[in-house]
């Protein structure tokens, strides 16, 4: 059987007892029903594992012994930030759950011209927080140890004006080269833009030209918003990643 493995929100060094969240006791208690004795696996974002052993469940709270840290490193050495359209339903929990997966690291919702999502302030503030939870269910799922950030919602253009020396690259279906075509990214990684359903508008796409992206092309078929993100973050891991 699998040991399940929780995220726990603070630092875990140095720390041999341990109270697992209320959300964290739900799921091994109610969930999984675990009992006492039995075996678990702790990770505090910093890219270390803590082996952990359950040594009390009550009604309120479950509390862990842990074994010293593990440093165990699976992020990939090709650092990738995604800055996606906001799409409609599931399709943006989806793209946040499986990018997670492949290995991004900062993940940016934008809103464009074409963008067929409307929220107030109030309800976006929600959707971020329920998007880094699917973030952190993935690392628990895909054994990640370091959580990708998702950012606060900004607007496409000013998104694409933020400089930090990555490589800029924007899907177009009339780009004149593939992502095995491009030269090694620098070290600080890819920026790379998904757009929405309805693509990018002509003024947003000549943006993302005076802010010196890279268009770059995926075949000869028209994919889906959710599809393109992770055919793109794939090929990226593939030519220049962990895949």
């Amino acid at each position: 059987m699998r040991i399940p493995r929780i995220y726990h929100p603070e630092r875990l060094t140095n720390i041999t007892q341990c109270v697992l969240t209320e959300e964290a006791a739900h799921h091994i208690g109610r969930v999984l029903r675990m009992q006492i004795g039995e075996q678990l696996e702790l990770f505090d974002g910093s890219n270390h594992i803590y082996p952990a052993v359950i040594t009390e469940i009550n009604k309120k709270q479950i509390s862990v012994s842990l074994a010293p840290a593990i440093f165990d490193d699976r992020e990939s050495p090709l650092i990738i930030h995604l800055g996606q359209v906001i799409s409609r339903g599931e399709r943006m929990e989806f793209t946040i759950q499986k990018s997670v997966e492949l290995g991004v690291k900062v993940i940016t919702p934008l809103w464009s011209e074409r963008c067929g999502v409307k929220l107030d302030a109030e309800r976006m503030d929600k959707k971020i927080l329920q998007w880094q939870k699917i973030a952190i269910a993935a690392c628990e799922q895909c054994g990640r140890n370091i959580i990708p950030e998702i950012r606060p919602l900004m607007k496409l253009q000013d998104w694409c004006a933020e400089n930090d020396g990555m490589l800029k690259l924007n899907l177009h279906p009339r780009a004149a080269q593939s992502i095995k075509q491009l030269a090694p990214p620098p070290e600080a990684g890819v920026r790379l833009l998904i757009g929405s359903e309805g693509g990018l508008s002509a003024q947003e796409i000549e943006h993302t030209v005076q802010q010196g992206f890279t268009e770059v092309l995926l075949g000869k078929r028209v994919l889906r918003t959710e599809t393109a993100s992770l055919v793109a973050i794939s090929a990226l891991q593939v030519c220049f990643g962990d895949l």
